[in-house]
C-alpha cells in the first residue's frame, strides 16, 4: 500500500458525509444487538436494500459498521437484565449481571466497551496486515480453484449451525437448488422458471435473506406463549461508566488474550462470536489469579468474552475478502452485500480496486473506534433500549422487511418472494432445519457451477479429463486436502474423543 493511496482512503473516510454515516451505522448496529431477540445476521439483512442507491463504498462500510455496533449491543441487555442481546454475549451475562447487581453495571458497561472496541479494532488491523498477502496467493487461482474453494465454503454447512449434520446438508442441498432458477448463463435456456418472467433473472437474494433470517423469526415470536419477555425497570443504578486505571490494568491480559482468541476463532469457517467468547471466557478463567471471581462479578469476565466476540468480526473478514468464504452466518450476508454491489472478493479487490478494498478495510477500524466511544457516551441511555417492548419491535421489523424487499426493483413480485422464504424459514425452523446453510446454498452454489463448467471446458481443451486436469493443479491440491480435513476432521476426532475415554467398568 503507497502513501498517496494511504492519503487518498484517509481523505475520503474523514469526510463529513462518511464519518456520519459510520456513526449512523454504528449506533444502528448497537441499538438492534441490544434488543432481545435480534441479531447482527437480521440487522445487516434488513439494511442491504438500503445501500442500493450509494455506491459501494459507502454502502459496504455502512453494513460492516452495522455488524461491528451490533456485536457490542448485544451485551448490553446481557449486563443489564441477564437477556443476551445476541447469542455471543451470553458469556458476557455471567458477570456482567452479577456486576449490576452490585451496583456496578455502568462500570460492567465501560469494560465492555473498552474491550469491544480494542478487540474489533485489532481484528480490523489483523484484517488490514493478512488480507493482502492471501490475496497474492489467490493470483495463482483459475476456474478450478475457484470451483474448490467454492466445494470448501459448502463443507462448512455442517458445522455453521448446530444440530443434526443430515438436516444442515439437506438444508443446504435445497438452497443449490434454488441458485439454479433463472436463464442458464452458458446456454441461455431457463430453468425452473415455471413461465414466471420475474425469475429469468433467478430468485432475488436480498428479499430471500430478508425472510428467511427476519420475518421467520417474527412468526415464531408472533406464536402463542413466545413472546420474547421484557423488562419495564431495571437497576436503579448504573454506577461509573469508565474504570480506573487500576481496573483497567487487571482486565488487560482479559482483552487482548480475548481479542487474539477472538481473531484465530473468527478465521475458521462455522465458528462465531458466541464460540469465540466462550472459549475467551474459559481461557480468562484458567489463567486469572482471581479465578473465584469469576460467576460471582470478576471484570475480566466481562472483558475477555467482549474482546472476542468482535475479535471474530475482522477474522471473519479475512476469508470473505480474500477468498470469497464466509466464515459465518453474518458475513454470508455481507458477501451478498458485496456481490449486489458488484465487489467479488478475492485478488481483483486488492488489485484492480485497491483503494476501494483499503477504504473499506480503514473504514472498519474507524468503526470499531466509534463503537467504543458513542457505547461509553450513551451507557446510560442504552439501559432503555432494553427494555422497548417486543409489542413496538415486530410490526417495525415487519414493515422494514415489506418495504426493503420493495425497494431492491421497485417489485411487488419480490415483496412476495420475502413472504414466501418467511414461511419457508418460519416452517425449517419448526422442524429443525437453520435458514444459514440455505443462503450458504444460494450464495455459493452458482459459483460452484461456473467454475466447474468453466474447468471443464479448460479440460477439454487440455485434452484430459476433469479429475486430471483439477490434480495436476498443485494449488487445487491444497485445496483439496483441505476440504478432506474439513469434512472428515470432525469424524477423525469425534473416533479419537471415544478411543481416548475410558471404559466405564459395569458396577455390582
Amino acid at each position: 500500500m503507497t502513501f498517496e493511496l494511504l492519503l487518498s482512503v484517509l481523505g475520503t473516510l474523514f469526510s463529513p458525509p462518511m464519518l456520519a454515516l459510520i456513526t449512523l451505522g454504528t449506533f444502528a448496529g448497537i441499538v438492534v444487538g441490544a434488543l432481545p431477540g435480534l441479531s447482527a445476521t437480521m440487522a445487516i439483512a434488513l439494511m442491504i436494500p438500503v445501500t442500493f442507491t450509494m455506491d459501494a463504498l459507502s454502502g459496504i462500510v455502512l453494513l460492516i459498521a452495522i455488524y461491528a455496533g451490533s456485536m457490542f449491543g448485544g451485551s448490553v441487555p446481557a449486563i443489564l437484565l441477564h437477556t443476551p442481546g445476541t447469542p455471543s454475549a451470553a458469556a458476557t451475562a455471567i458477570d456482567g449481571y452479577q456486576l449490576t447487581r452490585k451496583g456496578q453495571g455502568g462500570l460492567a458497561l465501560g469494560i465492555a466497551a473498552i474491550a469491544s472496541a480494542t478487540g474489533g479494532t485489532l481484528s480490523a488491523l489483523a484484517l488490514l496486515l493478512i488480507a493482502p498477502p492471501l490475496a497474492q496467493v489467490s493470483l495463482f487461482f483459475s476456474a478450478p480453484e475457484y470451483f474448490l474453494i467454492a466445494v470448501f465454503g459448502l463443507s462448512i454447512i455442517a458445522g455453521v449451525v448446530d444440530g443434526p449434520i443430515i438436516k444442515a446438508l439437506a438444508a443446504g442441498v435445497f438452497g443449490l437448488l434454488v441458485g439454479t432458477v433463472g436463464i442458464d448463463v452458458f446456454t441461455g435456456f431457463n430453468r425452473f422458471t415455471f413461465g414466471i418472467t420475474e425469475l429469468q433473472g433467478g430468485i432475488s437474494l436480498v428479499p430471500a435473506m430478508i425472510g428467511l433470517f427476519s420475518m421467520s423469526q417474527v412468526l415464531i415470536q408472533l406464536e402463542p406463549g413466545n413472546e420474547p419477555t421484557h423488562q419495564t425497570t431495571g437497576p436503579s443504578t448504573l454506577g461509573r461508566i469508565l474504570p480506573t486505571r487500576a481496573q483497567l490494568k487487571s482486565v488487560r491480559g482479559a482483552i487482548f488474550g480475548g481479542s487474539a482468541i477472538g481473531m484465530g476463532v473468527g478465521v475458521l469457517p462455522g465458528a462465531g462470536g458466541e464460540i469465540g467468547s466462550w472459549v475467551a471466557y474459559n481461557e480468562a478463567k484458567r489463567f486469572s489469579k482471581n479465578r473465584s471471581e469469576f460467576g460471582k462479578g470478576s471484570l475480566e469476565g466481562v472483558a475477555a468474552p467482549e474482546a472476542a466476540n468482535n475479535g471474530v468480526t475482522g477474522g471473519a473478514m479475512i476469508p470473505l475478502m480474500t477468498l470469497g468464504i464466509p466464515a459465518n452466518i453474518a458475513t454470508a450476508v455481507l458477501l451478498g452485500g458485496f456481490l449486489i454491489q458488484g465487489l467479488t472478493p478475492g485478488r481483483s479487490l486488492f488489485t484492480q480496486q485497491a483503494e476501494l478494498t483499503y477504504s473499506i478495510i480503514f473504514g472498519f477500524v474507524i468503526a470499531n473506534i466509534v463503537m467504543g466511544v458513542l457505547a461509553i457516551s450513551s451507557a446510560r441511555y442504552l439501559a432503555l433500549i432494553s427494555r422497548v417492548s417486543p409489542r413496538v419491535i415486530t410490526p417495525l421489523i415487519i414493515g422494514l422487511s415489506v418495504v426493503g424487499s420493495y425497494a431492491i426493483n421497485n417489485s411487488l413480485f419480490d415483496v412476495w418472494v420475502m413472504l414466501a422464504f418467511g414461511l419457508l424459514g418460519y416452517l425449517a425452523r419448526k422442524g429443525g432445519f437453520h435458514p444459514a446453510p440455505i443462503v450458504l446454498g444460494m450464495l455459493l452454489g452458482p459459483i460452484a457451477e461456473q467454475g466447474f463448467r468453466q474447468t471443464m471446458t479448460l479440460a477439454r481443451v487440455a485434452g484430459q479429463d476433469v479429475a486430471s486436469f483439477i490434480v495436476s493443479r498443485p494449488p487445487s491440491l491444497v485445496l483439496i486436502a483441505i476440504i478432506v480435513l474439513a469434512f472428515g476432521g470432525p469424524i477423525i476426532a469425534k473416533a479419537w474423543r471415544s478411543w481416548r475415554r475410558p471404559a466405564v467398568k459395569p458396577t455390582g
